[in-house]
């Protein structure tokens, strides 16, 4: 049976203290960095400069939304998703562990990272899964070529009927990348358009990943000037770093060309890999959590986690708090699914776990003791840089100090309240 749980997951207090502490260094470089004259200031000929508004935020958007569910044949999942740095949050997902019918035992899931707004991508996690079931090439006898044509298929028809909306509706901006796995009794198919990223690992290794497409790879920089484009600064025509994806309807109008011919392509590069009792989990993730963390970090980080933590959402979070502290600016969404095959919880894990982090909080002690005894202030920024020079034995796989960092940050300010006890515990309240 399937079971579901969704809501809205407050980061930390201790967490929001590090923002609040470092978001005037933070906004000062992303202002600093904008060019151009500040809104309303006069240009050397008396005339007001455009103001290109900046796609970040002061201070960034923590709170996390999460999703977990399962499906009747063994599959576990869950998803994690925050706005982060950006002014909005324009990612999407669709989690659907049964299908229904004759297709029970298929799950499908499906990250959509939008850009230049919202709405392609809520459309499209709303109507593609229908679009690919449309086909009909979907059935109990798991043909890989039918259900790869279903696959292709449904996401150019997701894009027609996309661009027939917006043309209802009055807009032609903005668009979304898909990354989607299709999990069938015997196999997984993964679809992908654009730049969010499928990874499957296997016995512990990773064994299959998607390709991101980008403007320079040589054969989507052909395509692009072939329909006329040009890729400069690693963009199309300098504007969109992505060359597959559903939407971005104004790079798709070059005559006597196909859809999958234009500049932007809407058709996704979909393959097949046959299931295993080797295969431990699956993550689908946009490109906030790419732009920060290899396959391999990813793969190994997870693996680890699972040995230490059995609540998935948990693992999401602690994934997306990563990439975060890894310098993520982007939106960050993440779907984790787990086979029966993946990582149990282990007692020498769970011991070597609370080992590392009775070490660190000795460790941040003794730092604090030191600045104090130079009559330093240890403030928190001060301490991370310390204990980040530090050689720590037992991180993480893949994760580091940074993934640590949590556990780090409230140790400090127990260290706060023990060396001055009128000063608040950022770890209290909201």
């Amino acid at each position: 049976m399937r079971t579901s749980r969704k809501g809205s997951v407050e980061m930390p207090a201790f967490v929001r203290q590090l923002v609040k502490e470092t978001e005037k260094r933070v906004s000062s470089f992303f202002k600093g960095g904008r060019g151009g004259a500040a809104e309303g200031e006069q240009t050397g000929e008396g005339e007001k400069e455009e103001v290109i508004p900046s796609p970040y935020l002061d201070r960034p958007v923590l709170d996390k939304l999460a999703e977990e569910g399962c499906a009747r044949w063994g599959l576990t999942y869950a998803l994690g998703s925050m706005q982060g740095w950006r002014t909005n949050m324009e990612d999407y997902h669709n989690c659907v562990p049964q299908l229904g019918g004759e297709l029970a035992d298929w799950s499908f899931f499906a990250v959509f990272d939008g850009h230049a707004g919202s709405t392609a991508a809520q459309h499209c996690s709303q109507h593609l899964l229908g679009h690919i079931l449309a086909t009909g090439g979907l059935g109990p006898e798991d043909d890989p070529d039918r259900v790869k044509g279903s696959l292709t298929e449904g996401f150019l028809q997701t894009d027609k009927h996309l661009h027939a909306v917006a043309r209802r509706e009055g807009w032609e901006r903005g668009g979304t990348t898909v990354v989607s796995a299709l999990i069938s009794p015997y196999n997984i198919y993964f679809a992908n358009c654009g730049d969010s990223r499928a990874v499957l690992c296997r016995s512990g290794q990773v064994c299959f990943s998607t390709e991101d497409h980008k403007p320079y790879s040589p054969l989507e920089k052909e395509r692009i000037e072939n329909a006329g484009g040009s890729v400069t600064l690693q963009r199309i025509n300098g504007s969109l770093a992505v060359s597959r994806a559903l939407g971005d309807f104004s790079y798709k109008g070059a005559e006597n060309r196909s859809p999958n011919e234009q500049m932007v392509s809407p058709e996704p590069e979909v393959c097949v890999v046959e299931r295993s009792p080797a295969d431990e989990f699956l993550v689908l993730a946009c490109d906030g959590v790419w732009d920060t963390i290899s396959n391999e970090e990813l793969c190994a980080f997870i693996h680890n986690r699972l040995l230490v933590c059995t609540d998935l959402r948990d693992v999401c979070s602690q994934v997306i708090d990563l990439c975060l502290y890894k310098g993520s600016l982007d939106n960050i969404s993440i779907i984790l699914l787990c086979f029966p095959g993946a990582p149990q919880l282990s007692t020498e894990a769970l011991h070597q776990e609370a080992e590392l982090e009775d070490l660190l909080e000795s460790k941040v002690a003794e730092i604090y003791d030191e600045l104090c005894a130079r009559g330093e202030d240890p403030d928190l920024l001060a301490v991370l840089t310390i204990l980040a020079s530090t050689v720590i034995p037992g991180l993480p796989p893949g994760g580091g100090i940074q993934s640590k960092r949590n556990c780090i940050i409230s140790a400090y300010y127990q260290q706060r309240e023990m060396h001055n006890p009128t000063v608040p515990n950022a770890t209290e309240g909201s």
